[in-house]
């Protein structure tokens, strides 16, 4: 979190959401960041049955995520999971890229070994999947051409269950990699996925009803060899942006109601407990169909099954906060919005005595006003129910009283 929070301080964008501040509890050991209002994200609107976007609607949309890529990358910021619920969407059609969670810090000029576990499965170019740990901008542009197919398409082009079924569909739309690729390359898992049979690259032929100029910056950005990949300053002068019809203006975009990618996961829900019932609502009567094409879907977690060790470490967080609780301040020195100190950048690190965490500067003079907890004197209400619990004074060792 401290990485992400030193991230978010150095960009700068309209189209990279801005952290307004943080909120610290020291009562229950928690830490908030604080970001502005955004109604939709793309992955909801993309999936609402009512929505179809425009050629000059994605246009648009797409504009504003490689202005946001270009930001970043130009500031020395891989975001590294590229995916529509983290594309932030406002009622004034303003585009920000958003959750920096797996975002990392890079210097092209230098040799930096990065992890590979990283981008969500759908969206992960196929260097990472083969276990590449020396890349840069080119897998942010990846995920930015899956998206890019997935608003022409209406539907994520590439929806893989597994690792393996992934780098399939790839090689199957894509085309394998060339010798001399696999060659220069050294990938870790070049010789457990290789095909043994090399497959012919599929875009044009498959997405063929695209149009033309979004079909060439597609077949860019979705090159199987990372250095044929545009940066995002190339791909912005592509005549995908510089042919009719232009992209519109952000504020012309239509008012939709708020539509995230939960909204898409409760829909999906609700049609799988309809068809389990017989395909019947609750009032017997039979659901009619309310759309015929494919709709995009709720892409997965990026690494999800990373999400069991971070569930673990906050288990163990959570009961050792309750073990110390005795040692916090009163409430009202608790919550204040601040920018923590990063003196300590392993997220793994525990300090002994709670009170040293910090807070100790703002993101923006009065950018955000101080916000305390309640004011009642919780350590009176304390003695009281220890009282009447234990029929003794609350001064007891603390051992007995994190017991």
């Amino acid at each position: 979190m401290a990485r992400e929070i030193l991230i978010l301080r150095r960009l700068h964008h309209p189209n990279v959401v801005k952290l307004e501040g943080l909120v610290t509890s020291r009562m229950s050991c928690s830490l908030y960041l604080v970001f502005e209002y955004m109604e939709h994200d793309l992955a909801g609107l993309a999936a609402s049955p009512d929505i179809s976007f425009t050629e000059p609607q994605v246009k648009c949309y797409m504009h504003q995520l490689l202005s946001g890529l270009e930001h970043c990358h130009n500031n020395g910021v891989l975001h590294r999971d590229i995916k529509g619920s983290n594309l932030l969407l406002d009622n004034n059609g303003m585009l920000k890229i958003a959750d920096f969670g797996l975002a990392s810090l890079f210097d092209p000029n230098k040799n930096q070994p990065m992890t590979s576990r990283v981008v969500t499965l759908w969206y992960r170019p196929p260097e990472l999947l083969l276990g590449s740990t020396d890349y840069g901008v080119g897998v942010d542009l990846w995920s930015a051409g899956c998206i890019l197919a997935e608003l022409l398409a209406g539907r994520p082009i590439m929806p893989g269950r597994t690792e393996v079924e992934q780098l399939h569909k790839i090689f199957k739309l894509c085309g394998s990699p060339t010798e001399e690729y696999w060659k220069k390359s050294k990938l870790p898992h070049a010789t457990i996925f290789k095909p043994q049979q090399p497959y012919k690259r599929r875009i044009s032929e498959t997405y063929k009803d695209f149009p033309q100029s979004a079909l060439r910056l597609i077949e860019t950005l979705l090159a199987i060899d990372p250095a044929d990949r545009l940066t995002a300053t190339s791909a912005l002068r592509s005549d995908f942006f510089t042919t009719e019809p232009y992209a519109c203006e952000p504020s012309s975009l239509p008012a939709y109601p708020p539509s995230k990618e939960m909204d898409a996961k409760r829909r999906d829900e609700e049609a799988r407990r309809l068809r389990a019932a017989g395909g019947r609502t609750n009032d017997g009567t039979k659901k009619t169909k309310t759309r015929d094409r494919p709709r995009a879907v709720p892409a997965p977690e990026a690494n999800a099954e990373l999400q069991i060790n971070i569930d673990k470490r906050r288990l163990i967080t959570h009961a050792n906060a309750k073990s110390k609780s005795e040692k916090f301040p009163p409430p009202h020195q608790d919550g204040a919005v601040s920018l923590v100190s990063t003196n300590h950048m392993d997220p793994l690190y525990e300090p002994q005595d709670p009170s040293s965490f910090s807070t100790v500067f703002t993101q923006e003079k009065n950018s955000v006003p101080t916000w305390s907890g309640p004011l009642a004197d919780l350590s009176a209400v304390g003695k009281q129910k220890w009282k009447h619990k234990f029929g003794r004074s609350s001064k007891q060792p603390a051992t007995a009283r994190a017991r």
